[in-house]
């Protein structure tokens, strides 16, 4: 592919080529390093290489201080070697109890990963160029980059075949599990439908409208646990003491069903009313790890609501909701900071929650979710067939629309098994049957929303492009199928091209979900307005004592202050057979009276 590009390039410049009037001369992506590709007339085009820190017709020369910046910046790969090898871990520990050095470091990370990411949207589905509706039109995704040109010869620009492969058969060939493969460093399935719980928030395409839309905000909102509006707020609400609504089953307190917070929810009509449970979502009555996690946060919520009660006698329920709603917010962020993405990024430098590193640095409090951040999160993979409830082995379909599993075993009981049970391993041949339909609906959903391929966000996000099927995959037989069914490396679709693609040393994932995966990541959690200096202080969170629940917040102590008897072993990833019963970081969060 590089080849025939740099050959139509000598060919076009020398005028013994001229682009045929139906064809879009940007669909070779001449462009590069972040330069525009603007058409000329039909037969040629302009690399607008303003503001890139590059120059020439492809804006393939660096400046002087570009060119610095390059050399001072290691690649990705070598980062991400230095930060995961476990060679390296003793530098690690020694930057890491450094408080000033630490602190340098993970602003860099902040800043680093947020500059990959356009602020404000560039791109929507809708267009491949520049328009004013990307910035201001919010009921869309934002896009990485512009969708393909209609008119270009092939799906994917002018690389590869007439026609992508048959979806049904790329699906089954490729994605269907025949054996089980377990995550290899050991994670669970509490990060499994942490994962779930958490991205669901912001990941909410608006399927009447079209792939492009969403129906969501663009951030952590923890609508997830509140409701998408108003309205669901209220109806999940006791108007006393700031609290939720809950009920008492079996001794512990559950979510209250939709009989009493009649919330819009999405279950089965074979589910009797008596067992449909009002959830800040439409669909986490959809498996019983989804109601753990509602769950816990419900009580969290309401134990967050008697502290500050305690402290602030005088504010009423209003004020007591909107404080905790607000701690509940920090503590999600930090927990998916220093617990979740530690987890996945298998980095020996400790990641922290400190949104005061970036005070006085250029960078701006809004976030848009965009279109490829929520494909490449489609991690199907981590989900087992079936379940192991404290011995009793629950068939995955066993599982669906059933919270009796969880009222049955009881909360306590379900972390701890969630906890022991190993997850899949994010990678080809790993999709269970239920999840198969889903991996279908995600290509055919990039295929509507015309996304480049995965070699063009490979280079945007500072990778070489994979130069064979073999360079792609650590697989054969894959590689094989890949290059017969696509013909050409450079037309690889991005969500088949994640799933296939071979995992760097010492981590969970390949380095394409990692490098585009990690920039929106941090940008989506540090841009958030609580992150700013307005909001960052003791008063917006009802004084010293809810800012110091957020700072001290960590999985375990969610769980722990949540659950009645002895905390199991609350982690991310499976426990050792040797480790004994997990104890909390405070005496008081090992039993709850609920």
């Amino acid at each position: 592919m590089k080849t025939y590009v740099f050959l139509l390039v000598i060919l076009k410049v020398s005028g013994r080529i001229r682009f045929s009037t139906a064809e879009n001369p940007c669909c070779s992506f001449p462009c590069q390093n972040g330069g525009v590709c603007m058409t000329m007339g039909h037969d040629n085009y302009l690399c607008d290489c303003a503001n890139t820190g590059y120059y020439g017709d492809y804006c393939e020369t660096a400046t002087f201080w570009q060119g610095l910046k390059n050399l001072l910046r290691p690649h990705p790969d070598t980062t991400n070697h230095l930060l995961t090898d476990p060679g390296y871990k003793w530098i690690w520990d020694v930057i890491n109890n450094i408080p000033f050095l630490h602190s340098v470091l993970m602003r860099l990370i902040y800043l680093l990963r947020a500059e990959m990411v356009d602020s404000p949207a560039v791109y929507t589905s809708a267009h491949t160029y520049v328009t004013f509706e990307a910035a201001a039109n919010t009921s869309y995704f934002m896009r990485g980059l512009p969708p393909v040109p209609t008119d270009c010869p092939t799906p994917m620009g002018v690389a590869g075949k007439s026609e992508l492969p048959d979806v049904d058969y790329l699906v089954e060939r490729l994605f269907r599990r025949h054996t089980f493969t377990a995550e290899t460093y050991g994670s669970n399935l509490l990060f499994t439908f942490f994962a779930q719980h958490f991205t669901h928030m912001f990941f909410k395409t608006d399927v009447n409208r079209g792939a492009g839309f969403t129906w969501g905000g663009h951030g952590v909102d923890v609508s997830h646990i509140y409701g998408p509006e108003k309205d669901t707020e209220n109806k999940l609400r006791a108007f006393k003491d700031g609290r939720l609504k809950t009920q008492t089953i079996n001794g512990e307190e559950w979510p209250p069903l939709i009989s009493q917070s009649p919330v819009k929810m999405l279950y089965p009509a074979n589910v009797p009313r008596e067992k449909q449970f009002a959830i800040g979502h439409e669909f986490f009555g959809l498996l019983p790890g989804l109601f753990v996690y509602a769950t816990i946060w419900l009580r969290e919520h309401n134990r967050v609501c008697d502290v500050l009660k305690s402290v602030h006698p005088e504010w009423d329920d209003e004020q007591l909701f909107q404080t905790a709603k607000l701690v509940i917010l920090g503590e999600t962020i930090k927990i998916v900071v220093e617990d979740y993405v530690q987890h996945l990024s298998r980095y020996n430098f400790k990641l922290t929650f400190e949104p005061e590193l970036l005070f006085g640095q250029s960078f701006q409090y809004q976030n848009r979710i965009s279109v490829e951040f929520n494909h490449l999160y489609h991690w199907h993979p981590l989900m087992p067939d079936r379940f192991n409830i404290s011995g009793r082995l629950y068939e995955m379909p066993e599982f669906l629309f059933n919270t009796d599993v969880a009222l049955e075993h009881g909360l306590t009981t379900m972390v701890d098994s969630f906890a022991r049970q190993p997850a899949g391993k994010m990678t080809y041949h790993n999709h269970a049957n239920v999840t198969l339909e889903v991996a279908k609906d995600t290509i055919l959903q990039g295929r509507q929303l015309r996304l480049q391929p995965l070699n063009e966000y490979r280079k945007k996000f500072r990778l070489h492009p994979h130069t064979s099927f073999g360079d792609l995959t650590d697989d054969r037989e894959i590689a094989e199928d890949l290059e017969r069914l696509y013909g050409d490396i450079d037309a690889v679709e991005f969500y088949v091209g994640l799933m296939v693609e071979a995992h760097r040393p010492n981590s969970m994932f390949g380095p394409t979900i990692i490098e585009v995966g990690g920039p929106f990541s941090v940008k989506g959690l540090m841009s958030n307005p609580i992150c700013s200096p307005k909001y960052w202080r003791p008063s917006t969170f009802g004084g010293d004592v809810g800012f110091d629940i957020i700072k001290t917040a960590s999985l375990k102590k969610l769980f722990c202050r949540n659950l009645k008897g002895e905390c199991p072993p609350v982690s991310f990833s499976v426990p050792m057979a040797t480790d004994p019963v997990s104890q909390c970081e405070d005496e008081d969060c090992l039993k709850v009276e609920l």
